[in-house]
């Protein structure tokens, strides 16, 4: 095991940020709720360009025809997913990347072909794009850390 005090921890570098943002395809999702703050709930996401999306299937609870997210979106456009990596017996292995997003309300039809091919390699189950729609966002920041370089 890794001691804590052998760790030199590290900015990541943009390049590298961006790499482990657009080959992971799951994390975090926080947006805002105006009653109750910050809302997260996991994700799975696709990366294209500097745009990332998430599918929305048909909804089960036909009671709540839209996604928490997506009605806290529409108060307030911000977002941010936090994905990350860790081993419990090598902390030198930890690395997080957070991205700071904007939600693109009204995609354009480029914006909503990229995002949907880009879901549809990444994940089988969208390989026929079985999904209601598509929640759209721009990459307006990024950050990272690693514990090691």
């Amino acid at each position: 095991m890794v001691l804590r005090s052998t760790l030199v921890p590290m900015k990541m570098e943009s390049g590298e940020a961006v790499r482990r943002l657009t080959t992971s395809n799951r994390g975090v999702l926080c947006t805002l709720s105006p009653k109750r703050g910050v809302h997260p709930e996991p994700c799975l996401y696709a990366a294209h360009g500097d745009l990332l999306g998430f599918a929305v299937e048909a909804i089960k609870d036909r009671d709540r025809p839209r996604l928490d997210c997506e009605k806290n979106l529409e108060n307030d456009p911000r977002a941010a997913l936090l994905v990350e990596h860790w081993d419990p017996a090598d902390w030198s292995k930890l690395w997080w990347v957070r991205a700071e997003l904007r939600h693109v309300a009204t995609p354009d039809a480029e914006q909503t072909e990229g995002v949907s091919s880009a879901l549809a390699a990444a994940f089988e189950r969208f390989r026929d794009r079985p999904f209601d729609r598509l929640v759209v966002f721009e990459v307006v920041g990024l950050t990272g850390w690693a514990a090691t370089g």
